[in-house]
């Protein structure tokens, strides 16, 4: 009967779904079956009833804000459009990094002008980081969560991941507990010491939330950083890796910008081996192979690489050991070369045959020691549907074995690398 349809309608239109967004840079080939992320973002826009939350690092979504004058940033430009819209129909909050001296903030006035509310949060100040974090929540039930940044370059230039959970208030409810703690120290100034309860949750990978993802059971729960922002009940972002990473039994493929057993950004800079030492262990004891795909750009740290080729030594197929370090490099035209900070793989995320990590940070330590981010933990293994980690292996393993990545070995001339990053 209608009745009868009407009613399964329903039910789809508000079942729990999880949908990976991608960017391909321009020029690059490589088949994605995930919506891209400008596409998403729109999506969300278009449907949003009463509010919108957005934690951001920056804010450049037109080219005026980059000095260029690139076709390609339309997309960005469209999606500040519809923010500027709806800054003056619903409730829009925006907690932002304190901006440097030299970055744009346009797009900032623009969108306060219009309506909405835009909390800056002087990262410096409070842990000497910086809000790194991108994420937003609307209408209190759905979520989006990745590595693109508040920027055009992040839809059309620059290699993203990020996921879209729809339709799922509790989780909504538990990432807007981490933004209030944005909007919280943004207008105090200063990190409470315990969190007020209002900010804890039972959610965390002891307690993770269980819940049909896809129509499949799952177990979910957010991690956050620096551990001063981690209410009682959160699992911290650091915690929630090297968790992920000591519940593999057989793989575990890590494609990230940045990896670095050390801090970088804080003087004296340390050497910070806590993920290093765990992946080690687990290529010994438990002989579970570990990829890692990172990126090689103009801004690659020199200093990155020798500890990468560190990594890449623990291999002996007779041992069973099996590290392997690959570099994905994004090659540009004549033009792209002139685009400032583009051009790279900028995906934070982990996958193993159990669980699925999406995060918002690089991987050295003042991520996880200074600096705000964020990330969703989800394990789908229960189940005979295809998983979110079956979805991000396939993306990992396509971009691990496309023509844009280059193995890093005992051979690699370190200074080889030097062009192949910027030769690009």
């Amino acid at each position: 009967s209608f009745f009868n349809i009407f009613t399964i309608v329903l039910l789809l239109l508000s079942a729990v779904r999880i949908v990976l967004a991608e960017s391909i840079p321009i020029g690059l080939s490589l088949n994605s079956s995930h919506p891209s992320i400008f596409q998403s973002w729109m999506n969300l826009m278009d449907g949003a009833c009463s509010s919108l939350d957005i934690a951001s690092f920056y804010w450049t979504m037109t080219n005026n804000d980059t000095g260029t004058h690139e076709s390609s940033a339309y997309q960005g430009e469209a999606v500040l459009n519809k923010l500027v819209e709806l800054s003056g129909k619903l409730t829009v909050r925006i907690a932002v990094n304190a901006p440097q001296q030299r970055q744009p903030i346009d797009d900032l006035r623009l969108l306060s002008d219009s309506g909405a509310d835009i909390r800056i949060v002087n990262m410096k100040d409070l842990t000497s980081g910086v809000l790194h974090t991108k994420f937003w929540i609307v209408d209190k039930k759905h979520i989006y969560i990745g590595s693109a940044n508040m920027d055009w370059r992040s839809l059309t230039q620059v290699k993203e991941l990020g996921a879209v959970v729809y339709n799922c208030s509790c989780l909504a409810a538990d990432l807007g507990k981490i933004f209030e703690a944005y909007w919280f120290v943004g207008e105090n100034h200063s990190i409470p010491s315990p969190w007020p309860s209002s900010f804890s949750t039972h959610y965390n990978k002891d307690t993770p939330l269980q819940l049909p993802l896809n129509n499949t059971p799952s177990s979910v729960y957010l991690s956050s950083s620096p551990p001063s922002f981690c209410a009682t009940g959160r699992t911290s972002d650091l915690q929630s890796i090297l968790s992920v990473i000591d519940d593999a039994q057989s793989f575990i493929y890590i494609a990230v910008m940045t990896y670095q057993p050390t801090t970088d950004f804080t003087l004296p800079k340390r050497y910070w081996a806590d993920i290093d030492t765990q992946l080690r262990r687990m290529a010994f004891e438990r002989r579970v192979k570990v990829y890692l795909l990172i990126s090689c750009w103009a801004n690659s740290q020199p200093l990155m690489f020798p500890f990468l080729k560190s990594l890449s030594s623990v291999y002996s197929p007779n041992g069973r050991l099996d590290i392997q370090v690959r570099l994905f490099v994004v090659p540009s035209s004549a033009s792209q070369k002139h685009i400032p900070f583009a051009r790279v793989n900028h995906n934070k995320y982990m996958v193993t045959d159990k669980v699925a990590y999406i995060g918002t940070s690089n991987w050295s330590g003042d991520y996880f020691l200074s600096t705000a981010g964020s990330a969703l933990v989800i394990n789908q293994t229960g189940s005979p549907e295809p998983s979110v980690q079956a979805q991000l292996k396939d993306v990992f393993e396509r971009d691990w074995s496309s023509q844009y990545s280059t193995p890093l070995t005992q051979d690699t001339e370190l200074r080889d690398l030097k062009d192949l990053c910027s030769n690009i």
